[in-house]
């Protein structure tokens, strides 16, 4: 199996929102990805973010946590070849206009706080979001 990190991020906007993207076959999840070579967690969660959204002005607010869950298969289910450890960062931004850049995140949107959780699809992601949400 597979082990790679990621990392990512919780992008709340002015007006309490929170950042989800979307890949291609319309999973929708927070902003993360896989860590380049030279860089930091913290550098390649605002590369993700900004590649995913086109948000390229977020403050880091501090360090959410770190969990792990399989990769998500292209036909929607877990991908055991492949196992993610996600570092989770919170940020804020005063940038409301999404226009993604990466063809394989080609949807951004911005979603109530409460409403987050019932569009991730993934249950690891459900359940992480969930477990810091009173923390913003």
């Amino acid at each position: 199996m597979k082990k790679t990190i990621t990392a990512g991020g919780v992008v709340l906007n002015t007006k309490g929102e929170i950042l989800i993207v979307a890949q291609r076959n319309n999973v929708w999840s927070l902003p993360k990805g896989h860590i380049d070579e030279g860089e930091t967690e913290l550098e390649a969660a605002v590369r993700e973010i900004y590649e995913e959204s086109g948000i390229n002005k977020v403050e880091l607010i501090k360090k959410l946590g770190v969990y792990d869950r399989y990769k998500i298969s292209k036909e929607g289910g877990d991908d055991k070849e492949e196992l993610k450890t996600i570092h989770i960062f919170l940020f804020t931004t005063k940038e409301l206009k999404l226009k993604p850049i990466d063809p394989d995140n080609p949807e951004a949107k911005w979603v109530n706080k409460d409403e987050v959780s019932k569009i991730l699809f993934h249950k690891k992601d459900k359940d992480f979001f969930e477990s810091v949400m009173s923390q913003f």
